[in-house]
């Protein structure tokens, strides 16, 4: 990454920034901390680093939240058991992402892992396009202006600050790695149960039908007459 950025670098920035935000988690981390170095070297400036790398982010970002969009409701019915969603699960993300909810796009566009796949949530939720939109320029802006000048910052001492920093994501990642393993067994044992009662409801239904009372029920006296 850090060669293609020296050798490329503003094509190296739109494309890592791009692919970052639409579902691709590469380190955006090293994308807009070593091209804050690049500036401080004056190999690019740093102005065009935030403004590129803001609207290359925007850009991917939009486009999975369209990919989302198209997919909307229904495709979340149809694969919401493989992603151990249930159906309270999937009414409460649309409740929370309606209205108030929205700004959690800028949040979540600024923790790491989360922030690219942010827009394919937003778009399968069915977030406003004019919100996404507002909120996602807000926490894309803050997350491209607040790395690149941590690089420009470092400086010299950049690979010093990204080792530290690569410690940091190390311990980050093992401790989300746990908490997605507690979160899937409890999301299964949940689904599980959701499609055991589906089953145990759909039982009485079938029983209840004039064919199945006809087939069971003993003739009446009136009937045998």
């Amino acid at each position: 990454m850090t060669s293609f950025l020296t050798n490329d670098g503003y094509l190296a920035l739109v494309i890592f920034c791009f692919i970052q935000a639409c579902c691709i988690p590469i380190s955006s981390e090293i994308t807009f901390g070593f091209a804050g170095v690049l500036a401080y070297e004056h190999h690019l400036t740093l102005a065009l680093v935030i403004i590129i790398g803001t609207i290359a982010e925007f850009a991917g970002s939009t486009t999975a939240y369209g990919i989302g969009r198209l997919g909307g409701r229904p495709a979340i019915e149809k694969y919401r058991r493989y992603l151990l969603l249930t159906r309270k699960d999937v009414d409460r993300l649309e409740r929370f992402f309606d209205g108030r909810g929205t700004w959690s796009v800028a949040v979540a566009r600024v923790i790491p892992l989360l922030r690219a796949f942010t827009g394919l949530v937003s778009g399968l939720v069915e977030v406003p396009a004019a919100s996404f939109a507002i909120f996602n320029a807000i926490g894309t802006v803050a997350w491209a202006t607040a790395l690149s000048l941590l690089g420009y910052a470092a400086g010299s001492d950049w690979s010093k600050v990204a080792k530290s920093w690569s410690y940091a994501s190390d311990a980050m990642a093992v401790a989300v790695v746990i908490l997605l393993a507690a979160l899937v067994v409890h999301k299964w044992q949940q689904v599980r149960k959701e499609r055991q009662a589906e089953a145990a409801a759909a039982i009485p239904v079938a029983e209840d039908t004039p064919a199945a009372s006809g087939r069971h029920r003993a003739p009446t006296d009136r009937q045998r007459g």
